[in-house]
């Protein structure tokens, strides 16, 4: 752990750079290894190779570890879930369910639901518009409302799921149990979703009412959302849950005849694989932050960001703003929660946020953000979706339409001054101490005193 408290506002020049090249047409992991790359070569007093070590501190931390080995299972177990059809499923089960003048809610509740599921708010929009552009179509519904229903339901998982790259980030990089951000952030998200139902199902309605006909489901292919979902809730290991999911969603596959071993095997070869964006951008951000932090950068922000705070209440709108900020630049909510864990870890200590308010923060208001920016990633690929049916729509046009995102801001804001989300986090304060919650005190002071005696 760094003991340097020295504050040098020249140490951020690797995250100008970065930012500044990502501007400029940059691949965001080519514009973070060159950033990466800069923090080598600044700083007096120091041989190129001790900054390496120091990145290598970083970049090797446990908590970066475990959050790449949690980015492989999730990947592994969504595409063994997609190639054995348990994607489709979902969705053609919650529309078979849903009554058709209330197709705009339905597709809303049914995005809210495959993504806290899968924890892809992009694969959650990729299934679901096609199906709900088609269908709205011959209902008369208005696709805006349609297309900001399925992207918001899309944001409600990414927040969300236990499988979210998201809340991974937010939680390995605040040092707390996903369970615990995602009790918080229920509690926030619940009314804005029950509000923007309510709003759909007003506004939403289509002028004529046309029939679905027939979509074809196995409640079987829905089991491996549920085994992880429930897993998940109530407090088993998120490695040992995405284990069992991949089992299950292979078993599955293997007993439905939909793949074959060696298609389960290639499923998480290429599920692992379609994670190697995460895996860079994890490693290289956080081996720089660690150099960046070395020489001051933190504390220089830190002392700067001192200057608005005046308390526990604009600490936490600091940090919403921060990671806001990131993401709007960025334009990826996990690289954003990534680039301000170590300002928002060090902000919460300073200032007695609990750290699980901090996970929740930063997840919450990234996906705020990621949401209604017309350049993110989930409008874009509403609107281009939607075009292969003739609906011309930009993210400006669907951006009005976010009623979910904008919600879920206002209800965050409102969280912070009036704190009705933090009832589990009162009950099991932190102590700060042994840096975890006071339930787990015990069981730290045992791993503590083991280790001492090991050495």
């Amino acid at each position: 752990m760094t003991t340097s408290k020295k504050s040098n506002g020249w140490a951020l020049l690797p995250f100008v750079l970065l930012l500044v090249l990502f501007f400029c047409g940059f691949p965001i992991v080519t514009a973070t290894l060159f950033a990466a790359v800069m923090s080598f070569f600044y700083g007096k007093g120091k041989k190129v190779s001790e900054k390496f070590s120091t990145f290598a501190k970083g970049a090797g931390d446990e908590g970066v570890l475990t959050m790449l080995m949690i980015f492989a299972l999730s990947g592994a177990f969504s595409a063994v879930a997609t190639s054995m059809g348990g994607r489709d499923a979902v969705v053609n089960l919650g529309l078979s369910l849903v009554p058709v003048q209330f197709l705009a809610a339905g597709c809303f509740v049914i995005a809210m639901i495959m993504s806290t599921a899968c924890g892809t708010s992009m694969g959650t929009i990729a299934a679901i518009t096609p199906i709900a552009v088609g269908v709205g179509q011959k209902g008369g519904l208005d696709m805006l409302v349609l297309l900001g229903a399925v992207t918001g339901g899309a944001m409600f998982g990414d927040n969300l799921s236990m499988i979210s790259d998201t809340t991974i980030a937010a939680c390995r990089g605040q040092g707390v149990e996903m369970k615990d951000k995602f009790r918080l952030n229920f509690l926030i998200a619940l009314p804005a979703a029950v509000i923007t139902i309510i709003l759909l199902c007003i506004f939403g309605r289509p002028d004529v009412v046309v029939p679905i006909g027939e979509l074809s489901y196995s409640l079987m292919k829905v089991i491996p959302y549920l085994v992880v979902l429930v897993l998940a809730l109530v407090g088993v290991d998120v490695m040992l849950v995405m284990m069992l999911g991949i089992v299950v969603a292979g078993g599955v596959g293997l007993l439905t005849g939909d793949i074959t071993i060696i298609g389960f095997a290639e499923s998480i070869w290429t599920g692992i694989t379609d994670m190697d964006q995460s895996f860079y951008l994890a490693v290289l951000i956080a081996g720089m932050s660690e150099v960046v932090k070395e020489e001051g950068g933190i504390e220089w922000l830190v002392e700067n960001m001192r200057k608005i705070m005046k308390s526990n209440k604009s600490a936490q709108l600091s940090i919403a703003a921060l990671v806001g900020l990131a993401d709007a630049a960025i334009t990826n909510n996990t690289v954003a929660i990534i680039v301000s864990n170590p300002v928002a870890k060090d902000v919460s200590r300073q200032y007695n946020i609990d750290p699980r308010r901090t996970a929740s923060l930063l997840d919450l208001f990234s996906c705020v953000v990621q949401g209604i920016i017309p350049h993110g990633g989930q409008t874009l690929l509403a609107c281009t979706l939607a075009a292969s049916y003739g609906i011309v729509a930009t993210p400006i046009d669907v951006i009005p339409y976010l009623w979910y995102c904008m919600l879920l801001g206002v209800f965050g804001v409102i969280s912070v001054f009036v704190p009705f989300a933090d009832g589990a986090a009162r009950r099991d304060p932190w102590n700060w101490e042994y840096d975890c919650a006071e339930s787990k005190v015990a069981e730290k002071k045992a791993k503590l005193e083991k280790e001492l005696a090991q050495a």
